[in-house]
């Protein structure tokens, strides 16, 4: 079914089953079924335009003689449904169209389910001819395993024989098992389309695979020559490189002291770039401690400094405010000490003319009493100021000594700072030094990477061509050794089927051969009885 699929040839059974589709139609649906019934003479005629664009050969032969048998049969078919439709339908006839091609289609002295025998056995023997390459006078021969004394006999039956034994050997080939010796005698219309259009799905078959055999086989020729080429160019290489490994005699010592001198060159400056970097190393290590170190005691001053300028910040606050609150309470102690001054002597004033009063009226004694509480409290007034004084004078000192304290502090940043930027000068002449040396390095190692690169480049395109070389010859192996099995399997195939073949030839001759020794004895047997009635 697949090979059927491939070639595209239409199946029987599916044309009769759309034919029937279509004349099981119900009446309403007449002209539907008159359109898709001139489509199928459409087909037809496309069918036969196929056969006449087509080269003449035995696989056209074969197309021609299915085409035939399943035309034929499918207008039989038609030709019945449409009489069974014409009976039904009283004297209603069919269109035109219908009737004519029927009536031209299918003719009373065509051959509708049947093939002439000949025929047949021409399109076999061609077909085994193109496939086998047996020609017409092996089919007409006697084998050589088979004696007989009369061949005579024989002569009528051999192609026979011989084009059913091929056949028998073929047809299972393509997917036909059920050939028998009817067919090539009284061949039938099915069962010969069913086998011719096995043999025509063979034959494409046959014809695609060659294209891919032929293509595998060219393939197979350019790889195998390619083989030899890269074979060549492998015993080319390998013969340069062992000129350039070997050494003439006459630079065999010059040639161990350039390699001595270049190993220890090599060795020498593998020690002498350790040992620079080994000191460059120690070199940024201590660099970077006292970077650090020096880092933490500025972040120090700059703390100290920060508390430094809080500090000046609050005595700033303080000097601007506290010298207009001294004035004022300068000014107003001042009054107040005046008017207690001025007080005082009223009192006194007062106390000395009660004083006289009082020895005069003792009535006044209570007012005396309350003037010398207010004495006292004048007195507790006058300390307290005295007291206030002392610490004005006390903050007076200590904004003082804060200021020659901050005026201290600016000069020892100004100091820091000086002694900062020489140690930044200083590490950054250190850096450029360090970058120096590092280029320097890095040049020496692109140099040396560069060498190593370049060399190891010419070896992996060595080693590439090698690889791909290695991988062909492998792959052309495995194809061959793939080629190899199956002509193995192939030969054990034809061992089996050549096997087979003499046996079953082998017990065909000794059955022929008993039956030639039971003819002779009843013919000797008749004649001595004839003998003995003469």
């Amino acid at each position: 079914m697949a090979l059927e699929a491939t070639i595209g040839l239409p199946h029987k059974s599916t044309l009769i089953q759309y034919v029937d589709d279509l004349l099981l139609a119900s009446e309403s649906e007449a002209n539907c079924r008159t359109e898709n019934l001139c489509s199928i003479s459409w087909q037809r005629k496309n069918i036969k335009h196929h056969q006449t664009s087509s080269n003449i050969s035995t696989r056209d032969i074969l197309f021609d003689h299915c085409i035939q048998t399943f035309r034929y049969s499918i207008c039989a078919q038609m030709k019945s449904r449409a009489e069974s439709l014409r009976g039904s339908n009283g004297s209603q006839e069919l269109p035109p169209e219908l009737g004519g091609e029927l009536d031209s289609s299918v003719r009373d002295d065509a051959p509708g389910y049947s093939m002439e025998p000949e025929i047949l056995r021409m399109i076999f023997m061609r077909v085994l001819q193109s496939v086998y390459g047996i020609r017409v006078e092996h089919f007409y021969s006697m084998p050589m395993t088979f004696e007989t004394a009369y061949p005579q006999i024989f002569e009528e039956f051999l192609p026979i024989g011989n084009l059913f034994v091929n056949m028998a050997r073929f047809l299972p080939i393509c997917r036909v098992n059920d050939f028998q010796f009817a067919d090539i005698v009284h061949p039938k219309g099915n069962r010969t389309a069913r086998f011719l259009s096995g043999i025509l799905n063979f034959l494409f078959f046959c014809d695609s695979r060659r294209e891919i055999y032929l293509e595998i086989q060219s393939v197979h020729k350019t790889a195998m020559e390619k083989e030899q080429q890269l074979q060549v160019a492998i015993q080319n290489a390998t013969l340069k490189l062992e000129k350039m490994d070997i050494v003439p005699a006459d630079q065999e010592v010059e040639f161990k002291e350039l390699s001595q001198e270049i190993q220890e060159l090599q060795h020498k400056l593998n020690q002498e770039y350790r040992q620079k970097t080994n000191v460059l190393q120690e070199m940024i290590h201590q660099k970077r401690m006292e970077i650090a170190e020096k880092n933490q005691n500025l972040n120090d001053l700059k703390m100290e400094a920060c508390y430094l300028k809080q500090e000046q910040e609050q005595l700033k606050s303080r000097i601007t405010e506290s010298p207009e609150k001294l004035t004022n309470c300068r000014e107003r102690m001042k009054q107040t000490q005046q008017k207690i001054k001025k007080d005082k002597q009223e009192v006194i004033e007062k106390y000395e003319s009660y004083r006289d009063l009082v020895e005069m009226f003792p009535s006044c004694q209570q007012e005396v009493q309350f003037y010398r509480k207010k004495m006292q409290t004048q007195g507790a007034n006058m300390d307290k100021l005295s007291n206030i004084l002392a610490q004005i004078r006390t903050l007076e000192d200590q904004i003082e000594n804060s200021k020659s304290g901050f005026k201290n502090a600016k000069t020892e940043e100004m100091s820091l700072k000086r002694i900062v930027t020489v140690k930044h000068e200083k590490l950054a002449a250190v850096e450029i030094k360090l970058k120096n040396i590092y280029e320097n390095a890095e040049l020496q190692k692109q140099a040396i990477t560069e060498c190593c690169n370049k060399f190891q480049e010419k070896r992996g395109a060595v080693c590439e061509k090698l690889t791909a070389t290695d991988t062909e010859i492998m792959q052309l192996k495995g194809a061959i050794q793939q080629l190899s099995d199956n002509v193995e399997k192939e030969k054990v195939k034809e061992k089996e089927i050549y096997l087979s073949l003499r046996i079953g030839l082998e017990k065909y001759h000794e059955n022929l051969a008993k039956t030639v020794n039971s003819y002779i004895s009843s013919r000797e047997d008749k004649i001595a009885q004839l003998t003995g009635l003469f």
